[in-house]
């Protein structure tokens, strides 16, 4: 028997994306969402709603990406695996379970279609030197291509 180890859930941003570098360069970004839920007692058939607080962590482009894009109280459908990691506080062990994010996440608060899409301005990057890229010829693709999902559109995000 094989095993799986995936998680899906749609939640809210408790609070603005925690970006940072590792040593090597290696971004991270931790962040907390609000996942709401809710069942019938079924004695008295009334409606209990709990919230659950998942915590996540993104590595690289990922987390550049999302750090860049949401801020809290913004809805996220985040995909990945569970992983609970172990570190030692003041001399006693403690364990923390959170959510890998991985491919399928996707913004679904996305800023106003009239608004200018503008990323927020990044913090504790690296500095790099780019150079002017020239800009995509979008006209020169094929339209026909096989396996493009109509009904995405433009405004999905799939990492």
């Amino acid at each position: 028997m094989s095993n799986l180890n995936e998680w899906r859930g749609i939640g809210r941003l408790t609070a603005d994306i925690e970006l940072r570098y590792l040593p090597n360069g290696n971004a991270v970004a931790n962040f907390t969402i609000a996942v709401d839920d809710s069942y019938k007692k079924k004695d008295s058939n009334e409606k209990v709603e709990q919230t659950e607080w998942v915590r996540c962590t993104a590595f690289g482009k990922t987390a550049e990406f999302l750090a860049n894009w949401l801020h809290k109280g913004k809805r996220v459908l985040v995909c990945g695996k569970m992983k609970t990691r172990e570190y030692e506080k003041d001399g006693i062990k403690r364990y923390v379970t959170e959510i890998h994010v991985g491919q399928g996440t996707e913004i679904i608060d996305w800023p106003e279609k009239d608004a200018q899409r503008q990323p927020k301005p990044q913090q504790n990057q690296p500095r790099q030197q780019s150079q002017p890229q020239p800009a995509p010829d979008y006209d020169s693709f094929d339209d026909d291509i096989p396996f493009a999902d109509p009904y995405r559109g433009a405004r999905s995000l799939l990492i």
